[in-house]
């Protein structure tokens, strides 16, 4: 249980951090505006109905699938290769903690801070947005919860990861914002490219069907299909599909049996668990 001292001290020292609390200002503004927006004027944020609690919490996924990763860049990327740089690594292992409990401490750390900052924003919002509807759908909110949590957890452990195998900040954060950008802002446009190439430098009229399991690689798009995948009744009440480049695709009217919404379920357990393994192996047997 060592490594929840190092996690307790990690979260008092991170939860200090103005950039963290300006973020999460920033969500809370957002979320106010978005949630007053679409249940005012529903048609304009592309609803096809009158608003809703469950078009609510779909239209707010896409929110947090850019201030997730964006929160977790600025929160975790000096997590390890700060102590290291400093050389206050040392320091903390002198005491009797080991690698290992450094490593997880500072998971589960930076989990809680992100948790409690996006947890505020997202209390707002939502809550402003049941007030303003008037009902709440309190097994589509636990889930939808649950699932953004999840995805906490996920970039917490792709940003820590990346944090450990570097000693330098500068390069942690090289690391962390070459993800940022490959997988938030470039990746839906990868498999548009691939289709573009296989094709002959043409575009067909409809895309094939492994172009919905290439964009799943993107965290946030798996998180989205998640949520879809978790919600499905709420999902066909407000016909939510997965966007892939210009065109979308359906999981639930795909032949192959990888097109389905649980395959973002899938690849968030992946970026779960295989940067955490990658990251604690470099970090356990590196030079500090």
């Amino acid at each position: 249980m060592r490594h929840l001292t190092v996690a307790k001290k990690d979260f008092r020292d991170a939860v200090q951090s103005r950039a963290l609390w300006s973020l999460v200002v920033v969500i809370m503004l957002v979320m106010v505006f978005v949630t007053y927006g679409y249940t005012q004027i529903p048609e304009a944020f592309g609803a096809t109905d009158e608003a809703t609690f469950g078009g609510l919490l779909f239209f707010t996924d896409g929110i947090l699938s850019f201030f997730v990763p964006l929160t977790a860049l600025v929160v975790c990327y000096k997590s390890l290769a700060g102590e290291r740089e400093l050389g206050s690594i040392k320091i903390l292992l002198s005491l009797p903690l080991t690698r290992s409990d450094a490593f997880f401490g500072k998971f589960i750390g930076r989990t809680s801070v992100l948790a409690v900052g996006l947890g505020a924003g997202l209390a707002i919002g939502l809550g402003f947005g049941a007030v303003l509807l008037g009902s709440v759908d309190i097994v589509a909110l636990l889930v939808f919860v649950l699932v953004t949590l999840g995805f906490i957890m996920v970039y917490t452990s792709i940003m820590v990861s990346l944090s450990a195998v570097t000693r330098s900040t500068t390069r942690a954060t090289t690391l962390a914002v070459g993800f940022f950008v490959l997988f938030e802002l470039v990746w839906d446009a990868i498999p548009i490219g691939l289709v573009y190439v296989v094709e002959g430098f043409t575009l067909p009229e409809s895309l094939p069907d492994w172009v919905f399991l290439v964009t799943q690689v993107s965290p946030s798009t798996a998180y989205a299909t998640s949520v879809i995948a978790l919600l499905p009744d709420v999902a066909a009440e407000q016909g939510a599909t997965v966007v892939v480049g210009s065109g979308e695709v359906d999981p639930g009217s795909a032949d192959p049996f990888y097109v389905t919404p649980e395959v973002g379920l899938v690849f968030l357990a992946l970026w779960l668990t295989v940067p955490l393994l990658i990251g604690y192996s470099r970090f356990t047997t590196s030079d500090l």
